[in-house]
C-alpha cells in the first residue's frame, strides 16, 4: 500500500472519467435503490423533491471535481502512494455521506434525527455507489495503460528489428496486420508501386530477372518505416530504391529517374517530392 501510484491513474482525462463514469454509476445505484427504500427522500422526473435531488446531486459532483483536481495538482508537490489514494477516495466518500446526512436532516425533518444512524446508512450505499466505480475504473485505466504500453514496446521492438535488418543489407516488408510477409537484399530492390490498398515490390531475383511481390500495405506505410534510409518516396505512385538510381532526368514534363534494369521504364517525380530528389542527388555529386 506504500507503493507508489502509477501516475498515469492521476492523469487530467483519467480523472475527469473517474467522476464522470462514478457519478453515472451512482444515478444508476439510486434510481435501482429508490423504490425498495422506505426512508429515502430522492426523487427523479415530476416527483416533488426533484429540486432538492438535482441540488444534491450537484453539490455531491462538485466535491468530487474538486477533490480530483486537487489531486491532480498535488501531484506536483509529492508521489501519492496507493494506501494515500484509497483514503482520500474514501474522504471523497464520507464527504458526500456527510453532506446527505445534513440534507435529510434538512427535508425529512425526522422528530427525533439520528444523525449518526442516518451517517453509518449513508456510507454503507455511499460506498457501494462511489467505492465500486472507483475500482472499476481504476482496474480499466490500468488495462488500457498495460496494452498501450505492450503496443509501445512492440513497435520499438519492431523498429529496432527492421534497423538491424537495413543495416545487415536486407529490407522487410509487413502487411497491414504486422505480419512479415517479403524480405529482400536492399542491393536487389528496385521500386516499390502503390496499386489502391497493395503495393508491388519490384525486385531482381537471384538469375537477374524482373520480379514482382504484392502485399497488402500502403505505401505512406513503408514511406514512414523506411524514412532516412535508401528508400525515398518521389511520386504519390513510387518509392524508388537510390542504390538502384542511375540518371536524374529534367524533362519538359518533370524529373525522371532511370534505374539499373532496361526493363523498368524510367520513374516520374511529382513536383511534391522533386525538392528531396534533388537534394539527394545534388548531396551524391557533391
Amino acid at each position: 500500500m506504500n507503493k507508489k501510484l502509477p501516475k498515469y491513474l492521476l492523469g487530467k482525462y483519467q480523472l475527469l472519467g473517474t467522476v464522470a463514469f462514478s457519478v453515472l454509476f451512482a444515478l444508476v445505484f439510486l434510481y435501482l435503490y429508490i423504490p425498495t427504500s422506505d426512508t429515502a427522500w430522492f426523487g427523479f422526473g415530476r416527483s416533488v423533491n426533484f429540486l432538492s435531488t438535482a441540488g444534491f446531486m450537484f453539490l455531491a459532483m462538485l466535491i468530487l471535481v474538486v477533490s480530483r483536481i486537487i489531486m491532480y495538482k498535488s501531484q506536483d508537490k509529492f508521489d501519492m502512494t496507493y494506501l494515500q489514494y484509497v483514503l482520500w477516495s474514501l474522504g471523497e466518500v464520507f464527504l458526500i455521506c456527510l453532506l446527505y446526512t445534513f440534507v435529510t436532516v434538512d427535508i425529512a425533518r425526522p422528530e427525533k434525527p439520528d444523525c449518526f444512524s442516518i451517517l453509518s446508512k449513508a456510507l454503507l450505499y455511499g460506498m457501494v455507489a462511489l467505492v465500486i466505480p472507483y475500482i472499476i475504473s481504476g482496474m480499466f485505466i490500468s488495462i488500457v495503460e498495460k496494452n498501450r504500453t505492450i503496443r509501445r514496446m512492440r513497435g520499438k521492438a519492431a523498429e529496432y528489428q527492421e534497423k538491424v535488418r537495413h543495416q545487415a543489407g536486407q529490407i522487410t516488408f509487413f502487411d497491414n496486420s504486422g505480419a512479415l510477409r517479403f524480405s529482400v537484399s536492399s542491393i536487389d530492390l528496385y521500386y516499390i508501386e502503390s496499386d489502391d490498398n497493395y503495393i508491388n515490390v519490384w525486385y531482381s531475383d537471384k538469375n537477374g530477372a524482373l520480379k514482382m511481390y504484392m502485399l497488402r500495405c500502403s505505401l505512406k506505410d513503408v514511406e514512414t518505416r523506411f524514412k532516412g534510409t535508401t528508400l525515398l518516396r518521389c511520386h504519390r505512385k513510387y518509392i524508388v530504391n537510390l542504390l538502384k538510381a542511375k540518371v536524374l532526368r529534367k524533362e519538359k514534363d518533370g524529373y525522371f529517374i532511370d534505374l539499373d534494369s532496361d526493363a523498368i521504364a524510367p520513374i516520374p517525380v511529382s513536383k511534391t517530392y522533386s525538392d528531396n530528389v534533388t537534394e539527394y542527388f545534388s548531396s551524391v555529386l557533391g
